[in-house]
This record gives C-alpha cells, sequence and structure tokens, in this order.
C-alpha cells in the first residue's frame, strides 16, 4: 500500500507563491487534504488533490483545542490512515503532529526531496522564492539544507 500524503494549507499556498504548486505532484504524485484546508486556500485545487473529510469530528474538534482550524483536519485525517505523511510548516502543528507520532516534512523537506528526485537542479533558487514570501525559517536551517544538497550559500 502507498503512503498516503496530507498537506495543510501552508504548504499549498507557499508553493502556490513560488509558482511550485505542481511540484507537489512531481514530488507524491496525489494528495488528500480536507474541506477546511480546500477552504483555507480559497482557489480551485489541482485534480491531483483530493478532498477527504475526516470521520472523527470530535477528535478533530479536540485538536482544534491545540492548533488552527486547517491544521486540526488535517491531523485528525492522518488519524484514519496506517502509513500517512503529514505535509506541516507551522511550528505548533508540527510539534503536535510529532508527539501523536506522525511523519511530518515541510516546504525545505519537500525541496530537498525534489533535489534527491532529481526534479530540481538546485534547491537555492526555490529557497530564495521562498524567502520573498512570509515564509519564516532560521538561517542555521537554510544552511543545513543548502549543504546536505552540497550547495554553498553564496551561490
Amino acid at each position: 500500500m502507498r503512503r498516503v500524503v496530507i498537506s495543510d494549507t501552508s504548504t499549498l499556498i507557499l508553493f502556490q507563491k513560488i509558482e511550485e504548486l505542481d511540484l507537489l505532484n512531481k514530488v507524491y504524485g496525489e494528495l488528500i487534504t480536507t474541506p477546511e484546508i480546500a477552504k483555507e486556500y480559497g482557489e480551485v485545487l489541482p485534480e491531483w488533490i483530493r478532498i477527504e473529510s475526516v470521520s472523527d469530528k470530535k477528535y478533530q474538534e479536540f485538536i482544534e483545542t491545540q492548533v488552527d482550524w486547517g491544521e486540526a483536519s488535517a491531523i485528525a485525517l492522518a488519524k484514519e490512515y496506517e502509513d500517512v505523511l503529514l505535509l506541516l510548516d507551522d511550528l505548533k502543528a508540527r510539534k503536535l503532529a510529532n508527539q501523536l507520532n506522525f511523519k511530518i516534512t515541510g516546504a525545505l523537506g519537500i525541496i530537498h526531496k525534489a533535489k534527491q528526485m532529481e526534479l530540481i537542479d538546485r534547491v537555492k533558487p526555490l529557497i530564495d522564492k521562498l524567502l520573498l514570501t512570509d515564509f519564516r525559517i532560521s538561517d542555521k536551517i537554510i544552511e543545513e539544507i543548502l549543504n546536505l544538497n552540497d550547495e554553498n550559500a553564496c551561490g
């Protein structure tokens, strides 16, 4: 059985802002998201993103006491699958997902995976585009990703 990939709103918005939404499809194939996330996203989603409602609404409501509406729906939906990867960038949501033992990745992890899969030549141009948005990440983590991909910070 193939791994299920569930995306939060912020990942979709970030990749749309840097004009790389299709990269998510190239890296993961079909994604799943929730009606809440689709509403937050606010635009028509590509056909390779399937919208699925959370079955356990009580669990979702409980998660909403800890993270925002969209993130709560993604985490609650993840609970309904065996092998799932959550695409999350919000620190609070990532911490909660980690505590619940979910596998997670964010924008930089997706870009790194795209490079490993030889879908992109370099990570730095995409990181530079991310930094022009409201995406916040420490210089140390950027440096680690650049080093991991044999790209120095200078170019």
